[in-house]
């Protein structure tokens, strides 16, 4: 093989000074058109997927949250050690 010829599967480079055709430059703008569509669309997504993580990621804070303050008000397992002390008080006497 010469340094021209290509092995299968490469892509023969142009020449240098070789003019394009008209037919290979619509081809490249459809391409480059298909990968900005692709490139929007991957965008599109990934913010998409970081606004629905934050989403979820608040409603677990908030759930949680939630539920510490809600166990830190509860008073009813107060109630239920003073007759205990007040028992050991009054053997002890």
């Amino acid at each position: 093989m010469s340094s021209g010829e290509g092995a299968k599967g490469e892509f023969k480079i142009a020449e240098p000074g070789r003019q394009l055709k008209r037919a290979e430059v619509d081809f490249m703008r459809l391409i480059e058109q298909q990968n900005l569509q692709r490139v929007q669309k991957l965008q599109r997504q990934r913010r998409n997927n970081k606004l629905t993580g934050l989403a979820l990621g608040g409603t677990v804070l908030s759930i949680y949250l939630y539920s510490m303050f809600s166990v830190k008000q509860e008073k009813f397992l107060d109630d239920f050690e003073e007759p205990i002390k007040l028992e050991v008080e009054n053997k002890a006497l």
